[in-house]
């Protein structure tokens, strides 16, 4: 192979050595992740919100004192990630499971993580009454309009004429009712503190999140009831998107049945 020679008016490759020094560090991966690749199909929500969720706990430097419950579906796997004191739950029962963690080492920061079909279908009930109770715990709870992990059968917060495998013509709400807006029903409890609901399709909504988990574990500070995160997600796999069409479909469609903001915030003192 004959040797190849840059035209005189070409950029030429730099040789000098990089010098750290010169750099501004502006990010880093929280220490509280797991160093490990993450299994999730491309363009999912829940690698994000691990990230969120971590950065929050860096930032308040509470790390060895939070304590996370990850019940049945994709959240399960949270424990694989997260370098935190995880506690499996059985499918739905992440409330209850946090309530008794929770009595037990009151001192400690108890989060959930769950997506819709195991909180909003199975554990609707425990859900509630750890709330009506005003469990001092931070429920973060992820909702994808579907039973992600397996297959995408229609859930609780399926959105109307939405198709999944168990509703190939779409939700008919004249047999299966409206999809249920769990963030506006809890926010009726008196045990709920703090209940706001956000996304992830942008940068100022990924702000916008993690300054929701921020608020909800600061809040637990205050031992007034139970704080309440819901973060509209999205599922390419199941939705049989593109993850960009998925992160159109939320801003298009998701948020209509499910409007974005504050739903219930403390007042101030």
């Amino acid at each position: 192979m004959s040797d190849i020679h840059l035209p005189e008016t070409a950029v030429k490759p730099n040789t000098e050595p990089c010098v750290t020094e010169d750099y501004e560090l502006v990010y880093h991966k929280p220490k509280e992740m797991v160093n490990v690749n993450m299994h999730y199909c491309p363009g999912c929500a829940h690698s994000l919100i691990h990230k969120l969720l971590m950065e929050v706990v860096h930032e308040l430097g509470i790390q060895e004192k939070t304590i996370g419950v990850a019940p049945v579906g994709c959240a399960v796997f949270a424990y694989d990630y997260l370098d935190v004191d995880m506690q499996e739950a059985a499918h739905g029962r992440a409330a209850a499971v946090a309530t008794g963690i929770k009595r037990l080492m009151p001192d400690k920061y108890i989060f959930t993580y769950q997506g819709d079909g195991d909180l909003a279908a199975i554990g609707i009930g425990e859900t509630i009454h750890a709330i009506n109770r005003g469990e001092n715990i931070l429920i973060v709870f992820v909702n994808n309009a579907v039973y992600g992990m397996t297959s995408g059968q229609m859930a609780p917060t399926t959105l109307a004429g939405m198709h999944t495998t168990t509703s190939p013509d779409g939700r008919d709400t004249s047999m299966y009712g409206q999809p249920i807006r769990v963030s506006e029903l809890i926010s009726m409890l008196p045990g709920s503190y703090y209940v706001t609901r956000q996304t992830i399709t942008t940068a100022n909504a990924v702000r916008r999140t993690k300054k929701a988990l921020l608020n909800g574990f600061k809040y637990l500070d205050h031992h007034k009831g139970t704080c309440f995160v819901e973060i509209i997600g999205n599922c390419p796999s199941n939705w049989k998107m593109t993850p960009l069409e998925s992160m159109k479909f939320i801003e298009e469609e998701m948020v209509k049945t499910f409007p974005l903001g504050d739903i219930k915030v403390p007042k101030a003192e």
